[in-house]
């Protein structure tokens, strides 16, 4: 399967250059401290547009466990292997949604970041049949978890139960072609699946108008809530990359 029309382009402005400028005049955090920044620096298993809108969403410093809900993140491997063939979550076991993460969130849209220096898994290897990349698995932990004022066994069993709330539309298992679809119809094929879910409570994210991935908003008690802040893809058309 290939993408077509696709390009990048590179911005670079005066203005670009100052802010870099004063950043590095301003000094570094503290590895481990919370931090007020957004968690631009992403690693190469997420989507740029995951991404993206993780950078979006300001941190806020803020003890561990202190959070409104929940916001699970579901990504489009189709999408992401397009560019990434040599990632683990690309060799041909993970077909349609893989978890990104489960990210403490704030109802103003502000999320908190690496809010300790806990330990991770002992053995990250008990979650690559959800998160296929241990490069994935650590960076979760670290600016997400780490958050929630859970411990990593507690963190990462949370994300399993969050996942396995969420019913996948049969559509969207192991698909053999790709489709064109709305975001809304997205998320009808959502809530057809699993009738507890409102579109109030789904966001579809897009990039270059293919699906990226798939968030669900979610209570404390993984109970799915309404979004608040959270960027839904506007794009009347997507394209849904069938598997590899």
């Amino acid at each position: 399967m290939k993408h077509t029309n696709r390009s990048s382009y590179v911005f670079v402005s005066f203005a670009c250059v100052a802010a870099f400028a004063l950043l590095l005049l301003s000094g570094c955090r503290q590895a481990g401290a919370p931090t007020t920044q957004p968690s631009s620096a992403q690693p190469a298993t997420e989507s740029g547009a995951l991404a993206a809108a993780a950078a979006a969403r300001a941190a806020s410093p803020i003890a561990p466990g202190n959070f409104d809900y929940y916001l699970l993140t579901l990504s489009w491997a189709p999408e992401y292997c397009h560019g990434h063939r040599n990632s683990p979550e690309c060799n041909g076991d993970h077909p349609g949604f893989v978890v990104h993460g489960l990210w403490p969130q704030f109802q103003n849209g502000r999320w908190p970041s690496q809010c300790s220096s806990m330990p991770g898994l002992a053995d990250p290897s008990a979650m690559l049949d959800l998160m296929p990349d241990p490069r994935l698995i650590a960076h979760e932990w670290s600016t997400h978890g780490t958050c929630t004022g859970l411990t990593a066994r507690q963190y990462f069993s949370v994300i399993r139960q969050a996942y396995n709330s969420i019913k996948i539309p049969p559509s969207l298992v192991h698909p053999s072609r790709t489709t064109q679809q709305s975001a809304t119809a997205i998320k009808q094929l959502f809530i057809d699946a699993n009738p507890e879910l409102s579109a109030g409570s789904i966001a579809v994210s897009c990039h270059n108008r293919y699906l990226a991935g798939v968030e669900f908003c979610l209570s404390k008690s993984l109970q799915p809530i309404a979004c608040q802040a959270v960027r839904d893809c506007d794009q009347s058309s997507i394209r849904i990359p069938a598997a590899q």
